[in-house]
């Protein structure tokens, strides 16, 4: 059992699950800051909705409740990738369950089981599946697969990776497959504590990660590389790639989007 989740390629994230009361007061402010505005819009619209017909002032509050529990929320969850109002003041973000951002389709499967767990039942069901999980996940987060990590107050790695420069060469042409989640973050955390271990600790648990790493990495290391500078060079490596793949499918999405936004030939631009 462990409290980090992994990006990617064995890019680890040292975050934690929010806490209980946390959750629980990122969501009431959500909840006051959504009541607030359905009181608001009501009171605004109250004098219009007495001159028009009943039907018509029927379906202009259907439609104003799910513009407040179903379309904002997705709305401003989808472009802050998991921030609201009460997660910004709580210091809290949704994640994937492996440490991605949350995108549409998953704001969107939180929000409609949320009418029914967080507002038909007043928030009962969502309290009792979070304290049964061990990630605190309401049911919204079991169905879309998310849930809300700490993104202040945690703790910062104090060590940062670095390439050996005699591995470097091997580690641009090794072939890595991903790392288990947890043996990429007890790695990761080793190096961290590296310099406050005693120095048989210290060897002793880098030979044990090493020889479990080992196996996920081909071809081997040179013979005679130190355990630790094999975990660093791994890493770091890993992160590299990780972020270059990044940069790839940035670039990639960017050309798409002016394909497809690009008028057919011979049909003139009216900008130009």
């Amino acid at each position: 059992m462990h409290d980090g989740i992994l990006i990617g390629e064995g890019v680890v994230l040292d975050a934690r699950p929010a806490s209980f009361f946390t959750r629980a007061l990122g969501g009431l402010l959500d909840a006051l800051v959504t009541v607030a505005l359905l009181i608001a819009v009501t009171l605004a619209a109250g004098f219009g909705l007495s001159q028009i017909d009943a039907r018509w002032a029927q379906a202009g509050g259907v439609a104003l409740m799910v513009t407040a529990f179903v379309a904002l929320p997705v709305t401003v969850e989808t472009l802050t990738r998991g921030r609201s109002v009460g997660k910004l003041a709580t210091g809290v973000r949704v994640v994937r369950d492996d440490g991605g951002p949350v995108r549409l389709r998953h704001a969107l499967v939180r929000a409609l089981v949320g009418v029914a767990e967080l507002w038909l039942t007043l928030g009962g069901v969502a309290l009792i599946a979070s304290l049964a999980n061990a990630k605190g996940k309401r049911l919204g987060d079991m169905v879309a697969g998310t849930y809300a990590i700490r993104v202040r107050g945690g703790k910062g790695w104090t060590s940062p990776l670095l390439m050996p420069p005699e591995l470097a060469g091997w580690a641009r042409t090794a072939d890595m497959r991903r790392l288990p989640d947890g043996l990429a973050l007890a790695a990761r955390r080793m190096i961290d504590r590296a310099p406050r271990l005693a120095p048989a600790s210290r060897a002793s648990l880098a030979d044990d990660l090493a020889a479990r790493v080992e196996p996920y990495v081909a071809p081997a290391p040179p013979v005679g590389t130190p355990a630790e500078a094999f975990l660093h060079a791994v890493l770091y490596e890993r992160r590299d790639r990780e972020l270059d793949r990044g940069l790839r499918d940035r670039d990639r999405a960017a050309e798409q989007s002016q394909a497809l936004h690009r008028l057919p030939y011979a049909i003139p631009d009216p900008r130009t």
